[in-house]
């Protein structure tokens, strides 16, 4: 995917717009990295662990009639976890302190999540064309 510069340009615009946003990762479905913001940490690895998180969800949301997976977060002692779809290929992780607002991480996650889907989307329609 092709995509890559649009989407840290975005997970960029995420980190000035979320106070107390510590990493952001963009991974496909099976977990592969297309575009991250993590310093402390494997980006492989947290894109690893996102995709498993996700097929955990998904199966969840199922499994309790609940419908397809939208977002899952995991409070810690330090901070959050917070996995959102993006669209049917990609999923957006997002890191934040324990400091931070996390209606406010909801509320600009789903945006860029619907954003980060459309570039998605369309990368894979160019790729699709002849």
């Amino acid at each position: 995917m092709t995509a890559a510069p649009e989407v840290l340009a975005e997970l960029q615009g995420l980190r000035v717009r979320v106070p107390h946003l510590t990493g952001a990762l963009v991974a496909s479905t099976d977990g592969l990295v297309i575009a991250h913001l993590v310093s402390e940490m494997e980006p492989d690895g947290v894109a690893a662990l996102t995709a498993a998180a996700l097929g955990v969800g998904a199966r969840l949301t199922n499994a309790v009639g609940h419908g397809g997976f939208r977002e899952l977060i995991v409070s810690g002692e330090l901070g959050y976890v917070a996995t959102y779809a993006a669209g049917g290929s990609c999923v957006l992780t997002l890191l934040a302190s324990a400091d931070a607002n996390v209606g406010r991480l909801n509320l600009e996650a789903r945006r860029a999540g619907t954003r980060i889907a459309a570039l998605a989307e369309s990368t894979l329609e160019r790729q699709r064309q002849p």
